[in-house]
Order: C-alpha cells, then sequence, then structure tokens
C-alpha cells in the first residue's frame, strides 16, 4: 500500500563512485529532461515515482555503498515510497545476474553502454541530438569532461575494462561542441576524465592525439581552465607537457595514478613501467614544467607486497614529493588477473601501510604550503561555509585537492564562479589561509 502520493513523471538520479559516474547521470538526466520527465538529483524529498541508482563497482567499499543504497530503495518500493527502481553502472554491469536474483524488487538492471535501453524502458525516446548535452550536477562553473570510454590497459588489479569494455574515444569536433555548450552555461573550468587520458585517439586517429584535443578546447571561449585527471605513465605522449607548458588555459597540474613506488610490485601489477622509470618521467616533467602539481593515486597491501616493498615505496614517497597523493588499500576483485594470486596481507597491514603513507604525505603536503605563504594565486571560488568564500588554485581539483580560504569579512567583492587573486596568509597540512588582493 503506497504511504504518500508520488509525482507521476518525477524521476531521482542517485549517482555513486567517481566523477566519470557523475558525467553518465548528467547525461542520463539531459535526456530524461528533454523527455519532459521532471528529474533531480540524489532527492531528498522522496516522492519521484521512479528512482534510477547509477551504481560504482570498483572497490570492496564502494560496491558495498552501491548495494547498500539498492537495498534501501528496494525497502522504499514495498513501503510504497516509489513506484519504480532501476539500477544502472559499473555494479550491475559487473553483478546483473547475481543482483537480480539477491534484489528482486529492483524493477530492471542495465550496464555501462545501455542509455538507451533504460530510456526505452521508462517510456522515453533517445534523442542523438542531445549527444554532449547533459544536467550538471556541479556548481555551474566547472564541469567534469569525459572525452573517452572504457580501457584497454592490462592492470592485474583493475576490473575496470570488465565494466567499461575496451577504450573507445570522442571524436575531437563532438568534445569541442560539448565545451562550446558548457561554456555557453557559463562553465569556466572543464576537468578532462577518462580511465586513461593519454590513450586518447590511438583508436580513432591511430596515433596518441591528446595534445590536440588539448589545443582545441582552449580556443573555446568562456573556458578559461583545463585539467587533466587520469594519465597512464607508461608511454606518457611527451608532447601534452608542452602544451601544458605552453597554453595559458591548461592548469600546471596532472593526476597521475602511479600505484606503487616498488619494481616488482609494478611487474605484478603489469603496469609496464619500473620505479626507476617513472622517477625519470616525473623528474622529465617536473624540469619542463617547474612549478606543476603532481597527483596521484597509490595501492597497500597488493598480494606480495612485503616490508621491503612497502618500504621501497615509502622511501619512494619521501623522495619524490609528490603535491597530491591519495593511497586505497588493495581489494581483491574476481575475474582480475591479480584474482589468482593470494591476497596474503592482512587487512589490519594494509590499512597500517596506507596511514604511513598518508602521515609521510601531510608533512610533505604541510612543507609544500609553507612555501606558498607571501605570494599571490589566482582561485576560483566555489562556495560558502561558515565565515569563509572556499575557493582553489589551478594545482587543485575539487573534492580531492587543498582548498583556499578567505574570510567573508575580507572579501566584499568576492563571487561564486569567479577568480580573484589571493595573498596566501596562512597555510596547514592541506589548506591555505588568505586575503583578497587588488
Amino acid at each position: 500500500m503506497k504511504t504518500k502520493t508520488l509525482k507521476k513523471n518525477k524521476v531521482n538520479v542517485v549517482t555513486l563512485g567517481c566523477s566519470k559516474n557523475i558525467f553518465d547521470s548528467e547525461v542520463l538526466m539531459a535526456q530524461l529532461k528533454a523527455n519532459k520527465f521532471d528529474v533531480e538529483h540524489e532527492s531528498m524529498s522522496d516522492d519521484s515515482e521512479i528512482v534510477i541508482i547509477n551504481t560504482c563497482g570498483f572497490i570492496d567499499n564502494a560496491k558495498q555503498e552501491s548495494i547498500d543504497t539498492i537495498l534501501r530503495y528496494a525497502q522504499a518500493k514495498k513501503d510504497g515510497q516509489v513506484d519504480k527502481v532501476y539500477v544502472t553502472g559499473c555494479l550491475s554491469e559487473r553483478y546483473k545476474d547475481e543482483l537480480e536474483d539477491e534484489i528482486p524488487e529492483v524493477d530492471a538492471f542495465f550496464g555501462t553502454r545501455d542509455l538507451p535501453r533504460l530510456l526505452k524502458t521508462i517510456k522515453a525516446d533517445y534523442k542523438k541530438e542531445l549527444v554532449g548535452e547533459r544536467l550538471l550536477t556541479t556548481p555551474s562553473h566547472f564541469a567534469y569532461f569525459k572525452i573517452a570510454e572504457g580501457c584497454d590497459r592490462p592492470c592485474s588489479f583493475c576490473a575496470i575494462p570488465l565494466m567499461r569494455g575496451k577504450h573507445i574515444s570522442t571524436p575531437i569536433e563532438d568534445l569541442v561542441t560539448s565545451a562550446k555548450s558548457l561554456a555557453a552555461k557559463g562553465v569556466k573550468e572543464i576537468m578532462m576524465i577518462a580511465q586513461d587520458l593519454t590513450y586518447y585517439g590511438l583508436d580513432i586517429y591511430k596515433k596518441r592525439n591528446l595534445a590536440e584535443l588539448i589545443e582545441k578546447l582552449s580556443e573555446v571561449e568562456g573556458i578559461e581552465w583545463i585539467r587533466l585527471h587520469y594519465a597512464f605513465p607508461a608511454g606518457f605522449p611527451m608532447d601534452v607537457i608542452d602544451v601544458i607548458r605552453d597554453n595559458k588555459k591548461v592548469c600546471l597540474y596532472l593526476d597521475m595514478p602511479l600505484q606503487h613506488g616498488s619494481t616488482k610490485i609494478l611487474k605484478s601489477m603489469r603496469r609496464g613501467i619500473t620505479r626507476e622509470k617513472t622517477e625519470e618521467l616525473v623528474n622529465e616533467i617536473r624540469a619542463k614544467v617547474p612549478g606543476i602539481a603532481i597527483r596521484t593515486t597509490l595501492i597497500a597491501g597488493y598480494p606480495g607486497e612485503n616490508e621491503e616493498d612497502f618500504n621501497e615505496m615509502y622511501d619512494f614517497v619521501e623522495r619524490m614529493k609528490f603535491e597530491r597523493l591519495g593511497i586505497f588499500t588493495y581489494s581483491h576483485e574476481d575475474n582480475t588477473h591479480a584474482y589468482t594470486l593470494e591476497d596474503d596481507v592482512p587487512e589490519e597491514v594494509k590499512k597500517e601501510r596506507s596511514e604511513a603513507i598518508m602521515e609521510l604525505q601531510s608533512g610533505i603536503s604541510y612543507d609544500l604550503n609553507q612555501e606558498k605563504i607571501g605570494k599571490t594565486f589566482k582561485v576560483l571560488f566555489d562556495r560558502v561555509e561558515g565565515e569563509y568564500f572556499i575557493g582553489r588554485t589551478e594545482f587543485d581539483s575539487p573534492e580531492v585537492d587543498n582548498e583556499v580560504l578567505v574570510k567573508k569579512t575580507d572579501s566584499n567583492f568576492i563571487r561564486i564562479g569567479d577568480f580573484a587573486n589571493i595573498l596566501v596568509e596562512s597555510a596547514d597540512h592541506y589548506d591555505l589561509y588568505g586575503k583578497l588582493v587588488d
């Protein structure tokens, strides 16, 4: 029995996981809106007739969050709080059969490339003329910008190719059209994302074409910052570094997940690069682009990682002094190559090792931030929180990196979504504090 009146043709889209899922949800929402649906993102009102959950299946914690969310809405359906529940995304792509058996309350499950079929199921048309259109869930001045889908890399620990399929680049002309559309809506910063940016173009242009794509996007009027996320180190196209250095619209920022600092573990991970070659690459990038901020991600507790391997990674981080760094504990993913190995590092050891790396990185970040005191930076302001305006420099991406805080009382002329010059007066481990300057 229904306990409330549900709004017909109202859809609540719930997004879990990474920025690529956010992008996919925004595309879905644009299609729904064009089909005259009333669309909300992660609505708290619980009066939607339909709920669509875009799931993550990357690692254990993300999978559990997705399952818990599905169960919540399955129960809401039983209680008459929603009429239809649909599940899409990575978890659904990977475990569709099991999920159908375990959670029969869900009306249908869809994979990562099933958007037309999902729309048809809810009696909506897939409108090809809307390709590139999105309903932004981020603040209106920045947007995630997916340039390719899928991945051809053989990394042993990663299930993304199982969920996202082979690499497919989006043509340059389509991406330029999308960027123009975003700029027309007031977007000033685009964050380029893909499973692997550096593979861009190999499938459709028969060459690595990321540098040309960046140059074309930089010609779009209104786009002021272009940020690069998720570059693969092996076979890195150095012409991209030349573009970062020479093109004023490209942020001095590169997100390049390196995964480990031990050559033995990197070989087992099938990363196609050694720790020594990685160091050479990072040093070459820094020599070509002085001041660039390199963000990386590591994994602690990979199968076979002994104390010596971990110490090698620890020393690597200490030596390289990455501007930004995050670390995951290893998740034993079925059907991956690493799943054939014994998951022999205890969970508490994985956790201890990841915490040790983050403690080291905290000190590195603190020292690097102290060097910014007394300097002025161009800052893009994202939001107001408490007594502060909060923004970012070109060296920082939303959600994951450092922030700049300016007291409201010192900043009468700051507006959200605008740039301002900020003099840094103090700094802690992950935040800068400053004041507005002319």
